[in-house]
């Protein structure tokens, strides 16, 4: 027997025709859940809101919740409610095809149980904003519904059918895999047990381990074989870097290559909309894009041969949907529903919209994150609930409004400067232009309500303009910053910013912004820990653990395991220079000790070099410094902006042959993510703490910090400094033969506590 939703079987067996994503706003889950309940209590009794239902059709039990049941005497009918925003007309044939499905099903169900031969239906469509109901009745027959949920279930079946036998093999399968190398690296194995016994105990786990120990495979071998024995549904792989998402997958090529006979695992991996779409001029809609005209009416085929791929890379899918003509990014969404392990980007589990998460609480999935290079998932997640608003982006963008457009661009105007006019008064005799900034106590109410009636007219005018890209890019800003700030708390911040022109008082026209920063991720994020039976954050740089657990969320129950290094101190000569400050005030003062020091060990033991520098500004004057200094010695510089190719370009120059010296910014991304083993890199200057800017925005973080956590410093301005310190050093040593120099400049690493934050293997030792 098998056991499915009304809704999951609906979204299964009962969808066809195109895909309808127009640009209609979603009401948020907080709207949906008032909007139901306003619905049902409108409602006469003796009428049962969130009515269960369950039954057996062709050997399938089928249960969910209706959102209405109304039986008094003989009038009784089954009601869906589906709330939304705008007009009730831009909700397409397949989206109410696909309610109404899901309805007929509660009526088959109903029908059956209590022996009825008819049933009303309600499918009702209720306006969050304005509260007005649009309510269609229609009436069915029971053998009618029955013969429909019939219908389904024998679709289902036989999909169901093979996937319990896919469990089963691929269960099976991986109860015999074995670890796709002879030996175990030095501290692989430790760590290889440690994922295996998380996954087991169902507890997160922080995992310091690092670099060049087979971080890679040693977490994704261990988290598949305790797939079957944990009874986990799917493993995510997930990356902070695009380039992780590659070595996620190689490394489960490796793993899989050590088997003679294939294993039946399907492998995943997600990318990017942008990445995937192949008409980016046009709307994911039928009647403007080829590939989602039919969309669903094709999508078996492909789907049946996806599977039977197994590894489904970016290339492979592409391949697919072009032979099935469809869309292939919403082919890989679809695919993420029956793929055991998917490797993509964190924000497909995290973010606000995440993918991965929703199906997980869809489908109750048992599922196992692993993280990679989580180092970076607290900045990560901060962008993923942050967002800035820029006037001139909402105003001046759309050059030539459209008519529709006009009026309610010129409210958003109004609404623009009435939340700055208060602020404006305090500044008329300021002299010049001055930029001001202000944290607001809450995002202002009125410029919501101008948003709200510019997405409304912005919807509409796209259902006949769907091609239209700037007016695309405002609406996407607009909801995005909408639901942010309904979430909106002491977690994040609200910013006003705005530049007064040079003269009269005024503010220089299309200058303010509006942003919302997150500050405390862990509110967002704290759900996605508790829903997974475990997670694994691994990277090298995980110190200390309350950092990462207090600012993420992560259960009191998480464990931390540093893992013992295969590197020695021996490999490395650490230097340690507090003589010199690289402190803001005194960056003048040290370009040519620094230069110095760095030319000298140079003509000591010529090779490849990396220096890394705070700013673009501090490393050009440092550059130039040095060039000056050693004008026979080759140099090269990170600058802003590079293109992939530029950035390839730099990584081949200052690792060939010839000896060099390069320059890089501290924590971009030159500084984590590259390998130069042997003698590509010889030597590494980290002339910088790498604390953030002492600014309003990090003294605002510090207290708020602080008052939470107890250590507002330390989570604002050293930990998150010296993580970059240790993994831009790291470029140095990746594997037990290397050798070279590192050297660590700034008085303030005189202070005993910040020496103890570096890693355990270094050698501390003072020049």
């Amino acid at each position: 027997m098998k056991h499915i939703s009304a809704r999951s079987l609906c979204e299964f067996a009962a969808r066809t025709g195109s895909l309808e994503f127009r640009y209609t706003p979603a009401p948020s889950a907080e709207e949906g859940i008032i909007g139901h309940m306003t619905v049902q209590q409108r409602r006469p009794d003796p009428y049962v809101a969130e009515y269960a239902l369950k039954g057996l059709c062709e050997n399938v039990a089928v249960s969910g919740r209706v959102d209405g049941y109304y039986a008094h005497q003989q009038d009784c009918f089954l009601e869906e409610i589906k709330t939304h925003r705008g007009h009730v007309d831009r909700i397409g044939p397949g989206r109410r095809a696909l309610h109404w499905a899901q309805l007929k099903v509660y009526g088959a169900l109903l029908c059956r149980r209590d022996k009825r031969d008819a049933i009303t239906l309600r499918l009702t469509y209720f306006e969050v904003r304005d509260e007005t109901e649009t309510a269609d009745d229609r009436t069915f027959s029971a053998d009618t519904l029955w013969d429909y949920l019939s219908a389904l279930c024998k679709r289902y079946l036989l999909w169901a059918d093979k996937e319990e036998q896919h469990r089963q093999q691929r269960d099976l399968a991986l109860t015999t895999l074995e670890f796709p190398h002879d030996n175990y690296r030095t501290g692989q194995r430790d760590l290889s047990e440690t994922v295996y016994k998380a996954a087991k105990s169902q507890k997160p786990l922080l995992l310091q381990a690092p670099t060049g120990i087979g971080k890679t495979v040693g977490v994704l071998f261990p988290a598949m074989r305790a797939m079957p024995d944990a009874k986990l549904d799917r493993l995510f792989f997930l990356t902070c870097r695009n380039t992780g998402r590659k070595l996620g997958l190689e490394g489960l090529r490796v793993i899989l290559a050590k088997r003679s006979k294939s294993i039946p695992i399907r492998i995943l991996e997600l990318s990017s909309r942008e990445a995937a779409c192949d008409h980016p001029d046009k709307a994911c809609h039928g009647d403007s894009c080829p590939l989602a005209k039919g969309f669903f009416d094709r999508l078996d085929g492909a789907r049946q041969e996806a599977v039977e791929m197994g590894f489904l890379d970016h290339q492979t899918l592409r391949e697919i949907a072009r032979r099935h003509a469809i869309c292939r990014y919403f082919l890989a969404q679809e695919m993420a529903r029956w793929s055991d392990i998917v490797v993509g980007d964190v924000n497909h589990y995290y973010d606000h919209f995440a993918l991965l998460y929703s199906l997980t609480l869809q489908n109750e999935w048992r599922v196992m994150p692993l993280v990679d290079e989580a180092h970076n998932l607290i900045d990560r997640a901060r962008g993923m609930y942050s967002i800035a608003l820029s006037e001139a982006e909402m105003l001046y963008t759309m050059s030539k409004a459209p008519a529709p457009l006009l009026k309610p661009l010129s409210d958003l105007e109004s609404a623009w400067s009435d939340m700055i006019k208060p602020f404006l008064e305090s500044d008329i005799s300021a002299d010049g232009e001055q930029k001001r900034r202000y944290f607001l106590p809450a995002v202002p109410e009125d410029l919501n309500n101008a948003l709200y009636s510019l997405i409304a007219a912005i919807t509409d005018y796209l259902s006949d303009h769907p091609t239209a890209a700037d007016v695309q890019h405002v609406l996407f800003t607009a909801l995005r910053f909408l639901r942010l700030a309904e979430k909106f708390g002491e977690h994040s911040l609200c910013t006003l910013e705005y530049s007064l022109a040079s003269s009269g008082g005024r503010v220089k026209a299309g200058s303010a912004i509006l942003s919302i920063d997150n500050l405390i991720p862990a509110d967002h994020l704290k759900d996605r820990f508790t829903d997974a039976c475990s997670t694994v954050l691994f990277s090298a740089t995980l110190s200390p653990p309350g950092y990462h657990c207090d600012l993420l969320g992560m259960p009191e129950n998480t464990v931390f395991k540093d893992i013992e290094s295969p590197f020695h101190k021996d490999q490395i000569d650490l230097r340690i220079i507090t003589s010199i400050s690289t402190r803001q005030s005194q960056r003048q003062n040290s370009l040519s000790p620094i230069s110095e020091r760095i030319g000298k060990q140079f003509h000591t033991a010529p090779g490849n070099y990396l220096v890394y520098l705070s700013s673009f500004e501090y490393l050009n004057a440092i550059h130039d410094c040095f060039a000056k200094q050693h004008a026979h010695i080759r140099t090269f510089r990170q600058r802003p902006g590079m293109t992939p190719d530029a950035r390839e370009q730099f990584i081949a120059d200052v690792s060939d042959n010839t000896p060099s010296v390069g320059f890089a910014v501290l924590g971009g991304v030159f500084s984590e993510g590259i390998d130069l083993p042997g003698d590509k890199l010889i030597g590494v200057f980290v002339a910088t703490l790498g604390l953030p800017p002492h600014d309003d925005l990090h003294e605002v973080l510090r207290e708020r910090l602080q008052q939470r956590y107890g250590d507002g410093y330390g989570y604002t301005y050293l930990y998150p400094g010296l993580q970059k310190v240790i993994q831009a050093a790291g470029r140095l040593i990746r594997t037990p033969q290397d050798r070279g120099v590192i050297e660590l400049i700034d008085d303030r690493y005189r202070k005993p506590a910040l020496k103890q934050l570096l890693p355990k293997w270094w050698r501390q030792s003072d020049d």
